[in-house]
């Protein structure tokens, strides 16, 4: 945790040419990380459901060990993580659609050449692998005239919700832990359904939708030597709760490799 501190404060700046980036002033996170700081941290009870017994095992650990820590523990409820699900793939494959429209092989990116335009095209759009055509087929289909508003404006709308429901506990906690995956790492090829790759983000999803800064570390192993990890999430633009309670979590686990 203090290494990524240490990360976070050499890469955290306003960058002037990006339109959306934050300006406010910044300060040391890793010279005030505080692991004694007493937090409030909300446990969401629902969620906890939809993972399997490591992880649920993992979050039991964190729970206690941050009680013994001197942490504060509240039990809150959260909308299924299904809807964030649904909402970041309308809202992410929409915008991958109209960022990656630029590499057409001619201007941008990459260029396969081809007896002709045409088969120039083909040949270059064939480089993108399966998970990328299949974002931007989906990203066409939902910016398309006849479904903008029954896709991506209503999955914009549950973006705000999501966003307001996270503020909503912020308002009596400093700190929320949540799993970071529903399973511990899956072996590589076992999934194989492109629905499943997706539900393993399904804990992390609406911290993205709602622009929340958070950090996931290891808490311990399962019974095939396997690491289970949880992540904390914090209130927006305060990365330094986020740190202290990550660093307090991690000498309380005092997990090792």
């Amino acid at each position: 945790v203090e290494d990524s501190a240490i990360l976070y404060d050499a890469i955290a700046s306003h960058d002037q040419k990006d339109s959306t980036s934050s300006d406010l002033e910044l300060v040391s996170i890793a010279q005030n990380i505080n692991p004694n700081r007493k937090l409030t941290i909300a446990v969401i009870d629902n969620y906890i459901e939809e993972a399997d017994g490591d992880v649920q095992e993992a979050y039991a650990t964190a729970v206690k060990a941050l009680e013994e820590a001197g942490h504060t523990i509240i039990h809150k409820t959260m909308s299924n993580t299904k809807y964030d699900i649904a909402t970041y793939y309308i809202v992410a494959t929409a915008e991958a659609t109209t960022n990656l429209a630029r590499y057409d092989g001619i201007r941008y990116g990459n260029r396969q050449e081809g007896s002709n335009l045409e088969e120039t095209y083909l040949n270059t759009r064939a480089l993108f692998g399966d998970e990328v055509k299949r974002r931007i087929l989906l990203g066409n289909f939902v910016l398309s005239s006849g479904y903008y508003d029954a896709y991506y404006l209503k999955a914009q709308k549950v973006r705000h919700l999501i966003r307001d429901e996270f503020n909503k506990i912020f308002q009596e906690a400093n700190l929320i832990l949540s799993p970071v995956a529903p399973s511990v790492a899956p072996k590589i090829g076992s999934l194989q359904d492109p629905l499943e790759m997706y539900k393993s983000d399904m804990f992390t999803i609406g911290v993205n939708l709602a622009g929340l800064p958070a950090i996931s570390l290891p808490i311990e192993k399962n019974s095939e030597g396997m690491p289970v990890g949880l992540q904390l999430i914090g209130k927006a633009f305060d990365e330094q709760a986020v740190f202290d309670g990550a660093l307090s979590l991690e000498k309380a686990v005092n997990y090792t490799k």
